[in-house]
């Protein structure tokens, strides 16, 4: 049995007057999804995406409600691009609130035909870019003295999924950075927490995936569906908000899987 999907939630302020960077904030996912959540609860937003017309028209979108979003062109396995971000957020915000590092490359092979190459562009742009971007954030708000990361992970840091060991050794390694990064930033006033969803839906999954293989995923889970990426939003927003003031280092499961 499917249920059915919940009304949009209306906005309530949670981010008034915050600042918020997001990394692959292009297309129909989760990182547009928690921008324009951000956006609704009264934030000031800076996306961010390898993809210049993606991005050029995910902008545009955001802002035909007279949003406060803006976009800069980054590749998180590119420090200089990372450092161009940090740099153009402090620019247009003088602070930067919050990051949250969306930024993920997935694929389907199985470990014994795997080559190398796959193993570390995975590896590189899932975990070694949020490692990137999590730093330069760090390093502004530990200066600061204020400041929230939440990095987006997966339950497959968690979990076993044939086909999926490169993406769930980078998951599990951006839920042991969240915990690393979290004690040594709390002296400094800063939270860094992740979200670990299961599996959220949307146009662009549909069109790159096998049919099978997402209704297999749809299967395993309670509600007999995909999350809506917004659905996912929300409890990033949650994180990111000063209802989680006593939350860090913390992996939230947003998901609905049976156990």
């Amino acid at each position: 049995m499917t249920s059915s999907v919940p009304p949009y939630p209306p906005s309530r302020n949670l981010l008034e007057g915050k600042s918020v960077v997001i990394t692959a904030a292009a297309g129909t996912g989760i990182g547009f999804a928690t921008a324009k959540r951000c956006l609704e609860e009264g934030g000031a937003v800076l996306l961010s995406d390898w993809h210049e017309r993606r991005l050029d028209e995910a902008v545009e979108q955001l802002r035909l409600d007279g949003n406060d979003a803006s976009g800069v062109v980054c590749d998180v396995t590119k420090e200089e691009d990372v450092q161009g971000l940090i740099s153009s957020a402090e620019e247009r915000f003088g602070a930067i609130d919050i990051m949250i590092n969306n930024a993920g490359l997935g694929g389907q092979d199985t470990l014994v035909e795997m080559e190398d190459e796959q193993w570390n562009r995975v590896l590189d742009v899932t975990l070694n870019g949020t490692m990137r971007c999590t730093r330069a954030a760090l390093r502004h708000m530990v200066r600061n003295q204020t400041g929230v990361i939440v990095n987006n992970a997966s339950v497959l840091g968690w979990r076993a999924q044939a086909g999926q060991s490169h993406y769930a050794a980078a998951k599990a390694g951006v839920m042991a950075l969240t915990r690393c990064a979290a004690i040594e930033a709390a002296e400094f006033g800063v939270r860094v927490n992740a979200v670990s969803p299961s599996f959220a839906s949307h146009p662009f999954l549909e069109k790159v995936s096998d049919p099978d293989l997402l209704k297999g995923l749809e299967s395993q889970e309670a509600f007999g569906r995909g999350a809506q990426p917004w659905e996912v939003a929300n409890v990033i927003v949650f994180l990111a908000s000063d209802l989680s003031s006593y939350m860090t280092g913390e992996s939230v499961s947003v998901s609905s899987q049976r156990a």
